[in-house]
């Protein structure tokens, strides 16, 4: 599902590519009936104002490669492939750096939880994989 959904933003971003995206997202604004003076969607169009169409390329790239990847473990799981038992390790254990450079960067009890449960579940499932040898 998150591998569809990522897709599905990818596909999105593009398409505002050479649109206006704040006019996109003030007139989103308006369907919903929601007060345009209201902080978090000010906050909301000051963001949109300030997406380049770079930004919004490198966003849809991203998602695209990060769905990719998704929908690759998904399937392989689903179709009970050993490998994808292998893949789902890395992509799992590939996020531990990130989550450490984050904590480096601010340290908060939740980025720590994250860090202890993203650890936990990789153990877990080498712990796995190797117990089915």
């Amino acid at each position: 599902m998150k591998g569809i959904l990522l897709l599905a933003v990818g596909i999105g971003a593009l398409r505002y590519l050479h649109r206006d995206l704040a006019h996109s997202v003030e007139h989103l604004v308006n369907i919903l009936r929601v007060d345009p003076e209201n902080r978090y969607v000010h906050k909301l169009l000051s963001r949109a104002l300030s997406v380049s169409p770079r930004q919004l390329k490198e966003l849809s790239i991203g998602t695209f490669i990060y769905s990719a990847l998704l929908l690759t473990e998904g399937v392989g799981l689903l179709l009970r492939q050993h490998w994808a038992e292998y893949f789902t390790i890395i992509t799992t254990a590939g996020l531990i750096p990130l989550e450490i450079y984050e904590l480096v960067k601010h340290v908060s009890l939740a980025k720590i939880v994250v860090l202890i449960i993203n650890a936990a579940i990789v153990v877990y499932l080498v712990m796995r994989v190797r117990g089915e040898r």
